[in-house]
């Protein structure tokens, strides 16, 4: 049900995202400035990196998004059944191309002081490595992009790669110091801020904060000191002291068709054929909740569709979690991908049975017609949400209630509600999409900010975390990792599952035929992955 990586990674590339094939090095030495080879190696290298951890990512975001009833892009997934090519493309992807690639940038900028790109390289090689040892657990680390002098590196226990990451942000941080000019590296050589020294300083506290914050179970002393150190000069993180969206750390898509660059998921959906479905989970939640950005997530094709393929619904037609039966000729019913994050349509049609007290989620201004999306919709220049200021502040909420770091939780949480809407109707104006009001997203955060104020401790976290898990959409593995630290939101019970819920994702069955370091036991390691936590999920 998923393009290969191979391919989207390729089409990224060739479409004018960069010049560069990401990872070749036979391109990179045929193109290699004889004067001046470093610097021309960096500069393609360096944004190579960017495009195709993005592009590896998407069947592990497509995935994660599925467990975490964000989505659906498999059926066997959506019931916890994981085989060994569930997520192989993301792990050979991330092994082969984008680790290399960092690894060279690291071990050449050095030598040739170039530390700029050394710290952008060093933070995108931790926040991945945290990534992958957030999904598998225990993985590949120290003995890594050692070429045939190690085939077979050995596997690292994610408690111990932890650490050592923290060490690397901080060696990031020092490398950026050395950097006199505002810019690590030119403009050109960095997709992601343009290479804007204090934009990769915020990204690498905040990463920081995250890892910390997810830490807070193992030891809770020790991240609460981490993070009332990172808090205390709140300018530093991403975010600011105003709650700017600015410095978000994420991925742009592009809006070219052919060769295609878009989000995989406009690619996937925006066709005549369907690979995914919306999850009805997620649909019923905002429209249940009043929340307006169910306009902007999900687009129907038809004004009275339902689930399950009825025709007296109101178009939200998706799918339950967990549902093993066929898809039925539906393709051009279902609803799918809206403006946001996928660059898709903005839903501005009525909707049907709305409920007459609702306040945000409503019909009025709502004068546009249904029609079934083709490639032609949208723009396809989305984004992954990396770390974003509404997540900084929505983990800045829940350690202030978990760990007692002396941060206001209440206005952190009030501050990641605008700063996700705010964010959401940005993105959508810019897209083709309509602004959510201001007075309407300050509104929408004080009604919420009601439901606070009147819930007890659990209540609160459970507010924060639901919030945080609605502005992850676009980012599943975030909010796998939310869900797995602590239990919220709950989740819709899926309706027949093969499996229990996946603490860790399987390995790549490539690795595991491949690797001699692992022995004969690959077998049971594999199916231990399903119901073994991940370190600091305790």
């Amino acid at each position: 049900m998923m393009t290969t990586i191979k391919n989207i990674a390729y089409t990224l590339l060739l479409a004018g995202i960069i010049p560069v094939a990401g990872g070749c090095n036979k391109f990179v030495d045929i193109n290699t400035d004889p004067n001046n080879p470093t610097t021309a190696e960096l500069s393609l290298l360096l944004p190579s990196t960017e495009v195709s951890m993005a592009a590896n990512m998407y069947q592990l975001n497509s995935g994660t998004s599925t467990f975490m009833q964000h989505m659906v892009s498999s059926a066997a997934l959506s019931r916890y059944q994981q085989a060994g090519n569930s997520f192989d493309d993301s792990w050979n992807g991330f092994y082969s191309q984008t680790l290399n690639d960092l690894e060279t940038i690291i071990k050449t900028g050095t030598e040739e002081e170039q530390w700029g790109y050394v710290a952008i390289a060093k933070l995108e090689k931790a926040y991945l490595v945290s990534l992958m040892v957030d999904m598998w657990g225990d993985i590949p680390y120290s003995e890594t992009q050692q070429g045939q002098e190690n085939v077979s590196p050995a596997f690292e226990k994610g408690a111990e790669i932890y650490p050592k990451l923290l060490v690397m942000i901080d060696e990031a941080i020092a490398d950026a110091g050395k950097v006199t000019a505002n810019s690590l590296v030119p403009s050109t050589s960095d997709m992601i801020y343009g290479g804007l020294k204090t934009s990769w300083i915020s990204m690498a506290n905040s990463l920081k904060l995250k890892l910390h914050n997810q830490l807070r179970l193992v030891d809770p002393a020790a991240s609460a000191a981490a993070i009332k150190a990172l808090i205390a000069d709140p300018s530093t993180l991403i975010g600011g002291t105003s709650n700017s969206n600015g410095a978000d750390y994420t991925f742009k898509f592009g809006p070219n068709q052919n060769p295609n660059n878009r989000h995989p998921w406009h690619r996937s959906e925006y066709q005549g054929s369907k690979n995914f479905y919306m999850c009805q989970a997620l649909i019923d939640l905002l429209f249940d909740n009043d929340d307006p950005r169910l306009r902007y997530y999900v687009i129907r094709q038809n004004a009275t569709a339902g689930l399950n393929n009825s025709t007296n619904s109101n178009g939200y037609y998706g799918r339950n979690p967990g549902d093993g039966t066929a898809a039925p000729a539906d393709l051009n019913r279902r609803s799918t991908f809206g403006i946001y994050p996928a660059g898709g349509l903005y839903d501005n049609a009525p909707i049907n049975n709305l409920p007459v007290t609702n306040l945000f989620l409503t019909n009025t201004g709502a004068t546009g017609t249904l029609k079934v999306v083709t490639v032609t919709d949208g723009t396809g220049a989305g984004i992954i949400p990396y770390i974003t200021n509404a997540m900084v502040k929505f983990i800045r909420a829940e350690a202030a209630l978990t760990l007692n770091t002396g941060d206001d939780a209440r206005q952190a949480f009030r501050d990641g509600i605008t700063a996700h809407l705010a964010s959401v109707s940005a993105y959508a104006s810019s897209n083709g999409g309509a602004i959510i009001p201001p007075a309407s997203i300050s509104s929408f955060a004080d009604a919420l900010l009601a439901k606070y104020d009147a819930a007890d401790n659990a209540g609160k976290l459970a507010l924060v975390m639901t919030q945080k898990y609605i502005a992850d959409y676009g980012n599943g593995m975030e909010a796998y990792n939310d869900y797995r630290r602590t239990a919220l939101p709950v989740l819709r019970t899926p309706l027949s599952p093969l499996n229990t819920f996946p603490l860790r994702l399987y390995y790549s069955e490539t690795e595991l035929t491949a690797n001699t370091s692992l022995g004969g036991n690959t077998s049971q390691l594999q199916i231990a992955q399903q119901t073994t936590p991940v370190f600091w999920d305790k």
